[in-house]
C-alpha cells in the first residue's frame, strides 16, 4: 500500500484526491499540506479522509508522513523547490503542469530525480483521453504518411476576475500567461505526436485583460524537418473550440474526430470523392482500438502507481515536462525578441536561466486585485 501526500489544496487538488481514491487497493492518502493555516485539514474533512493529517507546512509533511508518493498541486513558481525536497527525501513525485517556469529549474528537478532514483512525472492528463490517444495511434501507424502541417488551437476563455487570484497574471508567480498555463497541455500533445521542432517564431499580446501583466494570446509557428505546425494559445476565444488538425501526405485526421483523404487526378487537382479506400482503412483502425481503462487525472495516477509498482518509467516523465517548458520558453523568447529561436535551447542561452524571462518579459498591464480564495483552474 503506497502512502500518498498532496501539497496544495486548491481546485486542482480535488482531481488528484478523487484519482487516488479510485485506487484504494493500491494507495492511501495519509497527508495533505497547504501554507494557508487550516486549509489542508479542511480539505481532508471535505473528502472524509479520516486517515489523513493536515499540515500547514509542506516540508514538515515530507519529513514526517513517511510518504511513498506526493502530488504537488501548487502555483508553478513553487514546483521546483517542493519537487526537489520530496525527491531528496526519497519520495516519488507527480507534479502539476507546468513542470516549472524555467529550464534551469526543470533541470534541477531532473538532477534531483537522478540522484534519488525515484520517479518524477509531470501531469499531462490529456494523454489519457481516448480521442487524443487515437490521434497518437494513427500518426504512429504511418497511415497518414509524412506529416505536412499540424494546427493546434488551445482556445480558452477567462473573464477579468480569473486574474484576481493572488498568483495569477504575474510573470514572477505564474511564470507566464496562457502559453505556459493553458496551452502547456496542447504543447505536450504536439510534442507527443511529432517530437521536438527545430525552430520557433511567435507573437504575444494581451488583448482583453487589463488586470494582468502576462499575455492572454500568442500565436506561434514551429518548423519541423519538412513540415510546419501552428499553435494558438488563448484565453480570449469565445466558445473554447479547441482543435488539433493533422495533415499528412496521404490523409488528414483531427480532434474532434474526422478523416479526409484526397486523391490526385491527372492534372494534380483532387479527384471527386477522394481516397475512400484509405478513409475506410483509417476508420477501421480507429474502430479496432481498445479504449483506455482510465481517463484524465485518474488515468495518469493509475499509470504513476503502476510505474512505481512495476519499476518502470511513467507515460509522462520529467523529461517530457521539461520538453514542453522548452517550447514555451522558445515561444516567449521569439515573441519578446521578435526572432526565430532554434531548439534545443542551450544552457548558456539567457532565457534558460531562472529569472531572466521574469526580468525581461513585457508587462502588458499592471496586476490588479489579489485574493486568496481558491478559484477553479
Amino acid at each position: 500500500m503506497l502512502r500518498v501526500g498532496i501539497i496544495g489544496t486548491g481546485g486542482i487538488a480535488d482531481a488528484h484526491i478523487r484519482a487516488y481514491l479510485a485506487f484504494a487497493e493500491d494507495c492511501e492518502i495519509v497527508g495533505l499540506a497547504d501554507v494557508v493555516p487550516g486549509k489542508a485539514a479542511e480539505k481532508a474533512e471535505s473528502f472524509s479522509l479520516a486517515g489523513a493529517i493536515g499540515y500547514d507546512d509542506p516540508i514538515e509533511m515530507i519529513a514526517r508522513a513517511q510518504l511513498d508518493l506526493v502530488s504537488i498541486a501548487t502555483p508553478p513558481s513553487t514546483h521546483a523547490a517542493l519537487s526537489i525536497a520530496a525527491l531528496d527525501a526519497g519520495v516519488h513525485v507527480l507534479v502539476e503542469k507546468p513542470m516549472a517556469p524555467s529550464l534551469e529549474e526543470c533541470d534541477a528537478m531532473l538532477a534531483a530525480q537522478a540522484r534519488s532514483g525515484k520517479l518524477l512525472s509531470v501531469v499531462a492528463q490529456n494523454r489519457f483521453r481516448d480521442d487524443l490517444a487515437l490521434l497518437k495511434d494513427v500518426v504512429d501507424s504511418g497511415l497518414l504518411g509524412s506529416i505536412s502541417h499540424v494546427r493546434v488551437d488551445s482556445a480558452w476563455w477567462r473573464g477579468l476576475p480569473y486574474y484576481d487570484l493572488w498568483w495569477r497574471g504575474t510573470w514572477e508567480k505564474e511564470g507566464g500567461g496562457c502559453t505556459l498555463n493553458h496551452a502547456i497541455h496542447h504543447i505536450d500533445l504536439l510534442l507527443w505526436l511529432l517530437g521536438r521542432p527545430q525552430e520557433i517564431t511567435a507573437m504575444l499580446a494581451n488583448t482583453q485583460h487589463e488586470n494582468s501583466e502576462v499575455e492572454d494570446l500568442s500565436v506561434a509557428v514551429l518548423r519541423y524537418e519538412r513540415g510546419l505546425a501552428q499553435l494558438t494559445s488563448s484565453v480570449v476565444h469565445h466558445g473554447e473550440e479547441q482543435e488539433i488538425v493533422i495533415q499528412g501526405a496521404k490523409a488528414r485526421v483531427s480532434q474532434s474526430w474526422a478523416v479526409r483523404a484526397e486523391r490526385s487526378g491527372s492534372t494534380g487537382f483532387p479527384e471527386k470523392g477522394g481516397d475512400g479506400e484509405l478513409v475506410a482503412r483509417i476508420e477501421e483502425f480507429a474502430a479496432a482500438r481498445t479504449p483506455l481503462a482510465h481517463h484524465g487525472h485518474q488515468g495518469q495516477v493509475r499509470d504513476v502507481l503502476d510505474a512505481i509498482l512495476e519499476g518502470r518509467a511513467p507515460v509522462s516523465s520529467g523529461q517530457d515536462g521539461r520538453n514542453a517548458v522548452e517550447v514555451v520558453t522558445a515561444v516567449y523568447q521569439a515573441g519578446i525578441e521578435r526572432s526565430f529561436v532554434s531548439l534545443p535551447l542551450a544552457a548558456d542561452d539567457p532565457y534558460y536561466r531562472s529569472g531572466y524571462l521574469v526580468a525581461h518579459a513585457p508587462r502588458f498591464f499592471e496586476k490588479q486585485g489579489s485574493i486568496l480564495a481558491p478559484v477553479a483552474s
